[in-house]
């Protein structure tokens, strides 16, 4: 892995933390590729939660759904590992649900493919902590 790559990673899982914590759809969505694969796997309080799709055009409506529900606060990188093409960020922050009112604290992972200019699959684990 030369350098160039590692930045290219580093840029890439900052851009989708960035948007998430502003709530921001579009630049979420800038940043995954049309065709790459999605997972989110993880427990709440009281159930476990598992959403996986083929392409952006499936993904983006769950995006759109956790934009809304969700605000994210006291964002936090702990770790960032890459080993070209993939990369895997552990971060905490805790999770607002407009729904509920409630604010749980939370552990999460995120595990990517990565190409040049975007993310071609992502696995993302989370848990309350």
């Amino acid at each position: 892995m030369d350098v160039t790559e590692r930045i290219v990673a580093e840029q890439l899982i900052q851009q989708l933390h960035a948007a998430r914590v502003a709530g921001d759809l579009a630049g979420m969505c800038r940043v995954f590729a049309d065709d790459g694969r999605f997972e989110i796997l993880g427990a709440s309080a009281d159930k476990s939660i598992a959403i996986r799709a083929s392409n952006l055009a499936e993904f983006r409506p769950w995006l759109s759904m956790m934009v809304k529900v969700f605000r994210i606060g006291n964002y936090q990188m702990l770790s960032l590992t890459v080993e070209w093409p993939r990369a895997a960020a552990h971060w905490r922050a805790d999770i607002y649900s407009k729904v509920t009112g409630v604010t749980v604290p939370t552990e999460l992972v995120d595990v990517v493919q990565l190409n040049e200019d975007s993310i071609l699959t992502y696995t993302e684990f989370f848990a309350p902590r």
